[in-house]
């Protein structure tokens, strides 16, 4: 990389005048931290019950490897280019949809997929465990199998989000607002400086998420963590559903 062109897009991240006004680095940061916050909690809903569903019955595991492997291959810009026509069809304009629409499709599958992982690898034991001491399926789930499974959970969240970050970029060829504004518009104007500080810019905030995601997600693993005695919170709330059913 040429030394001059980095330092000239270290200059233009610092310019003042680059960061006012709607085209301001800061207004972008925040368009690309919404886009990616929606996209990941559209994808999150459907993606998570079913998981958990698939998961925890134990039927439609091969829908979900499927389904996963299926919204793998399809390319962004596929996905990107049906969303722009939809939107545009139906609402007669753009704005940030299409973007959204096209992260959320690709928010799926990894959090799909580690929350049937997660939900399938408890330990079976401790799940007969705790149907023998009474406890209902949502009990069993809710319980025992979601607080055990929370860290792959987290990592599925956290693909997801570094995901939707990274191709969230793409929308700017749509019309979209976000940090890819800049390399978009910076290829357009011959503005390198621009481009750079831009992927500089998505490379800092996918950073950031992944660290933000990282810490979540070791707050959920010291159970894991102490595998000895990973179980022992959750047998002690299965003993006492069991106690409390029979005082009952």
């Amino acid at each position: 990389m040429n030394a001059n062109l980095l330092t000239d897009a270290i200059g233009w991240l610092f310019d003042p005048a680059n960061q006012v006004g709607e085209g301001g680095i800061p207004i972008r940061v925040f368009e690309h931290v919404r886009i990616s916050a929606l996209s990941v909690g559209f994808a999150l809903v459907p993606a998570l019950g079913a998981g958990l569903a698939i998961g925890h019955l134990r039927r439609g595991e091969f829908l979900t490897v499927t389904a996963a492997n299926v919204g793998r291959a399809i390319p962004s810009l596929a996905i990107l280019g049906f969303a722009f026509y939809f939107v545009l069809d139906l609402t007669g304009r753009l704005g940030d949809w299409p973007t959204v629409i096209t992260c959320a499709v690709l928010a799926v599958p990894p959090i799909l997929t580690n929350a049937h992982v997660g939900i399938r690898e408890v330990d079976p034991d401790l799940v007969e465990a705790s149907r023998g001491m009474g406890m209902s399926g949502l009990q069993v789930l809710r319980i025992v199998e979601i607080p055990l499974a929370a860290p792959l959970i987290l990592a599925g969240i956290r693909t997801s989000a570094v995901q939707v970050v990274a191709t969230a970029t793409l929308g700017a060829i749509v019309a979209g607002g976000g940090l890819g504004r800049y390399i978009v518009d910076g290829f357009a104007q011959n503005d390198y400086e621009m481009v750079l500080g831009g992927a500089i810019l998505v490379a800092l905030l996918a950073i950031v998420t992944e660290l933000f995601f990282s810490a979540v997600e070791k707050l959920a693993s010291p159970a894991r963590a102490r595998r000895p005695t990973s179980f022992a919170p959750a047998y002690q709330e299965v003993a006492q559903v069991g106690r409390d059913d029979v005082s009952g």
